[in-house]
């Protein structure tokens, strides 16, 4: 089943279904915080979510963006007014990339029924309906959080996926080669990777590609519907990897993210780094 919602989906379930919750993931790396987002526009009813503190723990060890601690994502969730059992809405500005984490975040946490406004809220907006500026604060809600209800790959068994499976690297083909490396301190990929770029799973208007599109994307590099090799993705912090890991759901490919992605990989020096040459890979 598609984990893709369209504007009027969206609109039609809010009118009639007070089981809905909107959460807004609005993010920019480096750039404006999901706070001054929400401020700016956001859907009329929605909730604000942080990537940075609720979906994400500190950087460190773990990565960049490593899971976040079960408590704090349960407090923001409740925050948030989340009911137990409730279906969550979640959107970003455009490309679904942090709607995609927060999608992956959300289910590894137990959470049953999570969607994705495909095209965000410049989506909501080309499809005629309103933003609003409203700060909205609900009744705390009781939502009880269960990590690990989905699985998650580490170092080892990324390892273990790109010499067994398909490991998707979902960043540039200029960071994927390592001929640059513009936030991590090492430069390269995880051996045996393979490279898929987000940029080639969007549409223009930054919509998911149709599922067949995607599906051949993913073909070509080996990830095949119902196969039965791994699949797993990973990126520069684990933000993307969880956009691939969505594309490949939308496409029937089951795969895991490595979640602490290349800025966790880097962390031992005994991991080996690949690079890509004019020969190829080194």
């Amino acid at each position: 089943m598609s984990a893709l919602i369209t504007p009027t989906t969206v609109s039609t379930m809010l009118e009639g279904d007070d089981r809905v919750v909107v959460l807004d993931v609005q993010y920019e790396l480096g750039g404006r915080s999901n706070d001054e987002l929400y401020r700016d526009r956001h859907i009329p009813g929605a909730r604000a979510l942080d990537l940075d503190t609720a979906l994400a723990g500190p950087p460190g060890a773990g990565g960049r963006h490593p899971l976040p601690e079960a408590e704090v994502l349960e407090r923001a969730l409740r925050q948030a007014g989340v009911e137990q059992g409730d279906t969550v809405v979640v959107y970003d500005q455009r490309t679904s990339l942090a709607a995609a984490r927060a999608w992956w975040v959300l289910r590894w946490a137990g959470l049953d029924s999570v969607l994705v406004l495909d095209g965000g809220l410049d989506g909501w907006e080309r499809a005629g309906y309103p933003t609003s500026t409203e700060q909205v604060d609900p009744p705390p809600g009781g939502v009880s959080v269960q990590p690990g209800s989905q699985a998650v790959l580490d170092a080892v068994t990324a390892a273990q996926v790109a010499e067994a499976g398909v490991l998707v690297d979902a960043r540039t083909p200029a960071r994927f080669r390592g001929e640059e490396e513009p936030i991590d301190a090492v430069a390269g990929h995880i051996p045996g990777a393979v490279n898929v770029p987000m940029a080639d799973l969007i549409a223009d208007d930054g919509t998911m590609l149709p599922a067949e599109q995607l599906r051949a994307r993913f073909h070509a590099v080996g990830a095949h519907r119902g196969g039965s090799a791994p699949v797993g993705a990973y990126c520069g912090s684990g933000i993307t990897a969880a956009h691939s890991v969505l594309a490949m759901h939308e496409a029937g490919i089951a795969a895991l993210p490595y979640i602490g992605s290349w800025s966790q990989w880097i962390t031992d020096s005994g991991r080996p780094n690949a690079t890509v040459d004019a020969e190829g890979e080194s």
